[in-house]
Order: C-alpha cells, then structure tokens, then sequence
C-alpha cells in the first residue's frame, strides 16, 4: 500500500470508528464491504462523508458508489480521477 493509500484507510478508520482495526490490517485490494473489511450499507453513507470532507468530492449515485467503494485500491484510483 502506498502512502496515499494508507492516508486513505486512516481517514476510513478514524471517520467510521474501525477502533480494532489498522492501516496494517486492511488489504487495499479486498472488498470494503462484506467479507473484506466487513462494512455494512450506514457505514457507506458514513464513507461518502469522509470523502466529501477529505478530499472534496461528492459519490454522484449508488452505482458511481459502488464502484468507488469496492476497495481502497479503487476508491484510490477514483479520487485521482476526480482531482
């Protein structure tokens, strides 16, 4: 994981409570949803918020968030693509 990867899953972390969990921890290819880090449909309201607040950028719809949210990996690559 790079830097900015890690940056990443410290703000998903610290904006959604993850407490047990660290930047160690996370895979930056697995699934942040279901059987990878185990998020839920709240926690992706609650990680649209910490994207809106850190990186300025507003999740359009549910199949823009999908797609972003499927990793850290890809919601990496979506904030490049939006910046």
């Amino acid at each position: 994981m790079d830097d900015r990867q890690r940056q990443l899953a410290q703000h998903i972390i610290d904006g959604l409570n993850l407490e047990e969990i660290g930047v160690d921890d996370i895979d930056p290819a697995a699934p942040l949803f279901g059987e990878g880090l185990g998020l839920d449909s709240i926690d992706a309201l609650e990680l649209a918020v910490v994207v809106e607040r850190h990186y300025g950028v507003t999740i359009q719809d549910m199949d823009e968030g999908r797609a972003a949210f499927a990793s850290i990996e890809a919601l990496d690559a979506y904030l490049q693509a939006k910046a």
